[in-house]
């Protein structure tokens, strides 16, 4: 089955139990399939993530490095459909911790649904939604997002083999293959490709607030090729 086909073919099944807004609000804590993954602690503010991954501009540039495609991605998706979850990124009063791929791992994701190297963040993106579609977007990016509780970088590597719950539906799975490196990799729902690994100097991002997020390496995908 290509990838395209896949995402489609996710979109399809889980559209009628897609998250709405208050559901991402109440969502329980993640849970794990053998150690009890919790947030931390006197997190209190509510900086949105939305205004933290923009700081640098939102617009796309020639850095591979920041997260001016998944800014883009987010808005396209709310600007398809306003009532997206996905809006709850903007929202820093609901808790939550975010596993964002930087432009280089979007433009590998692009190359990967389309077998051409996208030139600029742009194409990239126009790729991916050309391929899939705004509903397969919407669903890859709340597979980034656990929703109901705040997870540093400190908890994440005393979570090995924890299963988190995402927006989406599917979990993933942390692999901590080094505490003192740190070093973890995130294993998602394709068993035949890469796993994107926390980046450790985009770790953390605004720490302090309910809402959290980690760079990671690679775009994580919610269906088995």
């Amino acid at each position: 089955m290509t990838l395209r086909r896949a995402l489609r073919r996710s979109v399809a099944a889980v559209g009628a139990a897609a998250f709405g807004l208050a559901g991402l609000a109440a969502a329980q804590p993640a849970t794990a399939s053998t150690t009890g993954t919790t947030g931390t602690t006197g997190t209190t503010g509510t900086t949105s993530l939305a205004q933290v991954l923009a700081a640098d501009g939102d617009t796309f540039d020639r850095n591979p490095y920041d997260f001016d495609v998944l800014d883009q991605a987010v808005a396209a998706v709310l600007a398809a459909k306003p009532a997206s979850p996905v809006a709850v990124l903007a929202d820093g009063t609901v808790p939550l911790t975010a596993f964002v791929p930087n432009d280089r791992a979007f433009q590998l994701f692009a190359w990967d649904l389309t077998h051409r190297w996208p030139r600029t963040e742009q194409a990239a993106l126009e790729a991916i939604a050309g391929a899939v579609g705004i509903d397969a977007v919407e669903q890859v990016l709340l597979y980034h997002v656990v929703p109901g509780v705040t997870i540093d970088a400190r908890t994440a590597l005393r979570s090995d083999d924890a299963v988190l719950t995402t927006a989406q539906g599917a979990g993933v799975r942390v692999d901590v293959l080094s505490r003192w490196v740190p070093l973890v990799r995130l294993v998602d729902r394709d068993r035949n490709d890469v796993d994107p690994f926390l980046i450790r100097s985009q770790l953390d991002l605004n720490k302090g607030n309910l809402q959290i997020a980690h760079g990671i390496t690679a775009v994580l995908r919610p269906v088995d090729l």
